[in-house]
């Protein structure tokens, strides 16, 4: 892309202080003519850089113009290489885009950048796993956003039910390996599955989007509505103080610890959508787990008791 090599154009001359042509397309991997107009794009489009002809001569930022980046202190840089580096283990763009940010920090940070950058690495297939490829669609959508375009969608909710939709995409958001497209709509902000989008055709189309939209807030919004529909019920347990934690990992943020109970037993907080969802996964831990209440969540274990004797009926 266009936009990161002037980024990176911009960051190298900052470190550098001044630069070639040639030089600067050895650095971006690009052809000496690329980084001309490069060069001179920077120029026009009122970036302080300019060309110095002779003997020593090259490109310069006017009075050393600072950018953000290379702005940065050492714990800041060590911090935003922290971050992005786990990436870069699973997208080469991002390996490359790294490597050239990195060349553009001043020389003093660049060898706790660069172990910043390979102290974590991402694998994001989980054990017994098979290996999962980004969908296609989602690479469709990003150009869609970045563009401002309208997207025509094809799309089967959650109960199986098709519809056409026309769409202003306003941000893509990978939570645990599903993607999810947060989109304005005739009926107001909406987020989709992009698993369940079955066909997505670009528009030429303009997208609106609210001066005032920013993902991650919309994010939490969403994230917000679906925690609330996944605590509806909530359930009192007593279990041995040792295994609260495995109760936290099966229901996540839903676990909550409420003391102790007289004897000795930790008293915890369970939620999930319904008694039913809270029964199922309590069902596995037999008397390890007493519920306290409420009563439709003891009923669902009783039912799921008798059906697993009459399935299963005790031997002699």
């Amino acid at each position: 892309m266009r936009a990161d090599r002037l980024v990176a154009a911009m960051l190298l001359l900052q470190a550098r202080g001044r630069m070639t042509a040639a030089e600067l397309a050895r650095e971006l991997e690009i052809s000496v003519a690329t980084a001309r107009r490069d060069l001179a794009a920077l120029s026009a489009a009122g970036v302080p850089v300019y060309p110095q002809i002779g003997r020593g001569g090259g490109w310069s930022l006017v009075g050393g113009a600072r950018t953000d980046l290379t702005g940065l202190s050492a714990r800041e840089a060590q911090a935003l290489f922290l971050l992005v580096g786990p990436a870069a283990s699973v997208s080469a763009e991002v390996a490359t885009a790294l490597r050239k940010l990195v060349r553009a920090l001043p020389q003093t940070f660049r060898a706790d950048a660069e172990a910043a950058a390979r102290a974590t690495m991402t694998d994001p297939t989980r054990w017994g796993d098979r290996d999962r490829d980004r969908p296609v669609v989602v690479d469709l959508l990003q150009t869609a956003v970045v563009r401002r375009r309208k997207v025509r969608l094809t799309y089967l909710n959650g109960a199986r039910q098709r519809s056409e939709r026309l769409v202003d995409p306003w941000g893509l958001v990978d939570k645990d390996e599903i993607w999810y497209l947060v989109a304005g709509t005739d009926r107001g902000q909406r987020t989709f599955r992009v698993d369940r989008i079955q066909r997505a055709e670009p528009t030429d189309e303009p997208a609106g989007r609210p001066d005032d939209f920013a993902l991650a807030a919309a994010w939490r919004e969403v994230v917000g509505a679906v925690e609330q529909r996944r605590s509806r019920t909530w359930a009192t347990v007593l279990v041995d103080a040792r295994y609260v934690g495995v109760l936290r990992d099966q229901f996540g943020r839903h676990c909550e610890p409420d003391g102790e109970h007289e004897d000795g037993r930790a008293r915890v907080r369970l939620a999930a959508p319904t008694p039913l969802d809270i029964a199922r996964t309590l069902a596995g831990w037999g008397s390890g787990v007493e519920v306290v209440g409420p009563e439709p969540v003891r009923a669902e274990l009783a039912r799921i008791g008798a059906e697993l004797a009459g399935r299963y009926p005790a031997c002699g």
